[in-house]
């Protein structure tokens, strides 16, 4: 697979992008133009660095291109997400497993915020704030303004608001209390979580269960299901052993099911939560 990086300075005034590549690199032009919508460009101008789609933009003396291409990266295909209701200032969607949260400097052709800003109705601008792991799925928001983006972040760094998970995990949770509230450290920082049995699967020794937490940690849901010796089913990071029903391999089985929220633009109370179809089931399992 080819890999490589430029890091190209301008000395030319209004040259243009695919001119200054295609001097240092042997790329086709329609190669050139697909890695930069999937977001391989980048363009220093001053002090700011910032994300370039726009090949026609003039150049300027002094401007840094910095171009990234992994043809392994950019040739991965997002799955569909879909979405769940547009807010205008922000939209609700369903983010699908192994679709990103947050893209890198190779690409953001798979996160759910490119999804949503070539998806919707007029285009808008979209901003990440708040994220689910890739493996994760469920409902995600994202913001359309600056506005919108400060205070939704904020929100979530308050917690001002109710997220609900469910989860299936190996083994008979009926046997732990219930509600069975985990407080121990993530990484070293206090930790909540409020793990509530829903159902058992008895062939596969299984569990569904509701989280609800008090903290969000990193993969704080998956490290506290693994320190009852209940991984969660298709976690290949913390679980003791690797588990594998019926010997298929299966998705992580972490969904955000619902969210509920005071919405800091409008004051209006709002609750949203997935169709049963795209939650996770014990069934799907068999």
């Amino acid at each position: 697979m080819n890999k490589f990086e430029l890091h190209l300075d301008i000395t030319t005034e209004n040259s243009a992008v695919i001119t200054e590549l295609n001097q240092q690199c042997a790329l086709s032009n329609a190669q050139l133009k697909q890695a930069i919508q999937q977001g391989a460009l980048w363009l220093t101008r001053g002090k700011s660095t910032q994300r370039l789609r726009r090949i026609k933009k003039p150049l300027k003396i002094a401007d840094t291109l910095h171009f990234y291409y992994d043809e392994h990266v950019l040739s991965q295909q997002p799955n569909e997400a879909l979405l769940i209701e547009d807010c205008s200032d922000y939209s609700v969607w369903y983010k699908p497993y192994g679709m990103l949260s947050q893209g890198s400097k190779w690409s953001d052709h798979c996160t759910i915020a490119r999804w949503a800003q070539t998806h919707l109705i007029p285009e808008r601008a979209a901003f990440i704030v708040h994220r689910l792991d890739r493996a994760a799925t469920g409902i995600i928001l994202i913001a359309h303004s600056k506005k919108a983006a400060r205070a939704l972040s904020t929100m979530f760094e308050k917690h001002d608001l109710e997220k609900t998970y469910h989860i299936i995990v190996h083994g008979d949770h009926r046997l732990r209390p219930q509600p069975d509230t985990l407080t121990n450290d993530v990484d070293g920082k206090s930790a909540s979580s409020h793990f509530t049995h829903i159902e058992y699967d008895e062939k596969n020794n299984a569990s569904l269960v509701q989280v609800k937490i008090d903290t969000g940690r990193k993969h704080q849901i998956r490290c506290h299901a693994a320190s009852i010796n209940m991984p969660v089913v298709g976690d290949r990071l913390h679980g003791i052993v690797e588990k594998i029903i019926d010997d298929k391999k299966v998705d992580l089985q972490l969904c955000a099911v619902a969210l509920s929220f005071v919405c800091p633009i409008t004051s209006q109370q709002k609750a949203f939560k997935l169709p049963e179809h795209l939650m996770p089931s014990l069934n799907a399992l068999t």
